[in-house]
């Protein structure tokens, strides 16, 4: 089972750069105010506000910028009226992806999205036209590297599972060229209402947990010639450098 968000695993490979770490930190600003519009700024009742702080705070976002984004949300600061937006499109090779996103002009963004598919061998669908290919799950995602006593691939999943993990997934955060050692991520995936549960049984076993995420999940992968996968991963990076996309899923096979 794969289903790893292509803008975080970008977010892994990247060196970021102070241009790039300004674009990291205004999409989680926004993130963090969506979530609090749409479901309240408590953490304890809103697993959403409660990822996005955490993914904040790993990423070192400012307290005062994290504080603003509630604000915001909450209405107790002027701003622009954010809303979240979720595209469903066909790449090369007819993989089938999800795109996520906020933005304060849905047009905008619709016209813009729907450009950058059309150059990069994508298109648009309606709604429903892929979803029904992926599952919505909880992520708690660990780097290798990071588990000093659990550096045995083996071991590690088996610890997952333990914790209460439907299932895991290994994917390379690598930059292309460079050894896999201490590179590899073991996405552990679960019910969206197991997820506190098994992320503290993971922590409690002494297991440093990467990120949390909640991601669409593909039923089954698609396998595609070298050159298209190539073409697919320029596409998502494309994707990721516009300002409305937040995440991108797709059923391509890593």
């Amino acid at each position: 089972m794969s289903g790893h968000s292509h803008a975080k695993t970008i977010l892994h490979k990247k060196q970021i750069t102070d241009a790039k770490r300004g674009k990291i930190f205004s999409k989680l600003s926004r993130q963090i105010s969506v979530a609090v519009r749409e479901k309240g700024s408590d953490p304890k009742t809103n697993p959403a506000l409660k990822i996005a702080i955490e993914q904040a705070k790993k990423l070192n976002v400012p307290k005062e910028n994290i504080e603003k984004a509630i604000k915001r949300g909450a209405g107790e600061l002027e701003g622009a009226k954010l809303e979240s937006i979720v595209f469903e499109a066909y790449g090369p090779g007819e993989i089938a992806i999800i795109i996520e996103g906020i933005t304060d002009n849905r047009n905008r963004a619709l016209g813009k999205i729907k450009q950058i598919l059309n150059q990069n061998g994508g298109k648009l669908v309606g709604e429903g036209g892929v979803k029904w290919m992926f599952k919505r799950r909880s992520c708690i995602t660990l780097r290798i590297k990071n588990q000093s006593e659990y550096t045995n691939k083996e071991n590690l999943e088996l610890l997952a599972i333990e914790a209460g993990a439907e299932d895991v997934y290994w994917h390379n955060a690598a930059p292309e060229g460079e050894p896999r050692s201490g590179q590899e991520l073991l996405d552990v995936y679960t019910k969206i209402e197991d997820l506190e549960r098994v992320k503290k049984n993971l922590e409690e076993k002494g297991i440093k947990v990467e990120s949390v995420s909640l991601n669409w999940v593909p039923k089954e992968e698609i396998e595609v010639d070298k050159k298209t996968k190539e073409n697919c991963q320029k596409l998502f990076e494309v994707l990721d450098e516009n300002d409305s996309v937040q995440e991108i899923y797709s059923n391509l096979s890593s």
